[in-house]
């Protein structure tokens, strides 16, 4: 049986230790908790915070995001990664205006039908908004319960999952849900980290079974390795004058519903490519160095390619290309490679040798 002293060890060293003064703290607006919810998935607090404020000032309320063009959300969005986010928020909060009158909904069941929210992040919503008694299980608090009662295997399995949600239920205090949650998170965010965990600070250390055991750097159980797929592409940066050519990707697959750079298999006759796909004649440049970008399933390799265009004629219907200045362009709804691409490079400069990229991730 889980030990009874575990959610009041939390929600006491919460309460003097934990965090208190973040953005979306302190406020019972579901559509603010909501918005910081999906944000904080996959991303760290100090990631967030900037994004958020950003986006909570241009979209402060529900009504204005669902009324919102999706360009203007991915554009808020854009350097956060995971964009399948920022599309999903925005049609669950056309969602809760079309069937639910503009009011966030209150049960559990219906926040959790919402696109974009799973099981967990319903219930945070439910628990900082709602004051509602529900177990999360991002993978902090995993990793917390891995350890704290020696829970072995891999958590991405069904089987070990099943057992963490089981545990993390039986753990609810009959009050203080909302600083015990927060607790939680705040616990596997500052001390029960995956590298280098301040244990001695940690509230659960007399009752750790990792910690007792000398388990703590082995749970939870890693992800069984896998070798990542590697992947080479093409990016083209048609320059005409300061003008560079945009093409909007498909919302499906990576960097969906963006706008990006004209995408070509490595290895192709560039020039070609572009006269047969826009019916454009250029000038090849040089290539700058080669970058790479990694996703969740695979790391992609990327040359960008810059090619000076003769002459803009006009752009065949439904290629899902433009125009635009190349400030306009920085400010579009960019994938941080393209957008880190863009300003350290234009027509002017194509000639010299571009500063290598770092190696970023989504």
């Amino acid at each position: 049986m889980p030990d009874p002293s575990f959610a009041q060890r939390v929600i006491a060293w919460q309460r003097s230790y934990g965090r208190h003064d973040l953005p979306w703290q302190g406020t019972r607006d579901p559509y603010a908790i909501w918005v910081s919810e999906i944000m904080l998935q996959q991303t760290q607090v100090t990631t967030v915070i900037p994004y958020y404020q950003r986006f909570m000032a241009r979209f402060p309320d529900i009504v204005s995001l669902a009324g919102a063009q999706e360009d203007a959300v991915l554009a808020l969005w854009s350097g956060l990664g995971y964009y399948a986010r920022a599309r999903n928020l925005h049609a669950a909060a056309q969602a809760v205006v079309a069937t639910h009158g503009g009011r966030f909904p209150q049960t559990f069941d219906a926040i959790l039908a919402l696109p974009g929210i799973g099981r967990s992040t319903a219930a945070a919503i439910a628990v900082f908004a709602f004051g509602q008694r529900r177990a999360i299980l991002d993978g902090n608090v995993k990793r917390i319960l891995a350890r704290c009662f020696g829970v072995s295997g891999w958590p991405g399995l069904p089987a070990v999952e099943k057992q963490l949600w089981s545990l993390a239920e039986s753990l609810l205090p009959d009050s203080g849900i909302e600083a015990y949650t927060q607790g939680l998170m705040d616990l596997g965010a500052t001390i029960c980290t995956r590298n280098r965990p301040a244990c001695e600070a940690c509230p659960l250390q007399p009752i750790c079974h990792a910690d007792r055991h000398r388990l703590t750097i082995s749970l939870p159980t890693p992800r069984p390795d896998k070798t990542l797929p590697q992947k080479h592409t093409m990016l083209l940066l048609l320059w005409h004058g300061s003008e560079i050519l945009l093409e909007k990707r498909p919302v499906h697959g990576i960097w969906g519903g963006l706008w990006s750079l004209p995408e070509a298999e490595r290895g192709v006759d560039a020039r070609q490519f572009v006269r047969r796909r826009f019916g454009l004649e250029t000038e090849l440049l040089p290539a700058l160095p080669r970058f790479s970008h990694t996703f969740t399933h695979f790391r992609l390799h990327i040359l960008p390619q810059p090619l000076r265009v003769s002459a803009k004629a006009t752009l065949p219907p439904g290629c899902g290309a433009l125009w635009l200045e190349r400030a306009e362009a920085l400010g579009a709804a960019l994938p941080a490679p393209v957008r880190k691409l863009l300003a350290t490079h234009d027509e002017g400069v194509s000639r010299s040798q571009t500063p290598a990229l770092p190696g970023s991730r989504t």
